[in-house]
């Protein structure tokens, strides 16, 4: 199992959030097995996201793609994000 983690600030968390539901086939269609979205404590407009895959090949598949991009731009997403990959221990 691979845990792609996505931090980024959103212009406002509300529309990102719908657009972001929104885009729930998209994720199970690129293999995404399970999600969670995090605010920040002190920032409610900076967040992260986790997406688990069943392998790091798919996860990375997923971030690169063009349909990923294109969704972040028009949910509001501000600056690049900060993605990670993590395997658990």
């Amino acid at each position: 199992m691979t845990t792609m983690f996505v931090r980024h600030k959103v212009a406002n968390y509300g529309a990102w959030r719908k657009s972001y539901d929104e885009f729930h086939s998209a994720q199970k269609t690129a293999g995404v097995k399970a999600q969670a979205v995090c605010q920040a404590v002190d920032d409610p407009n900076d967040v992260t996201v986790t997406h688990d895959f069943a392998d790091l090949k798919s996860a990375r598949a997923f971030a690169e793609s063009a349909e990923l991009k294109k969704a972040m731009q028009g949910a509001g997403v501000v600056g690049a994000p900060t993605v990670w990959f993590a395997h658990k221990a």
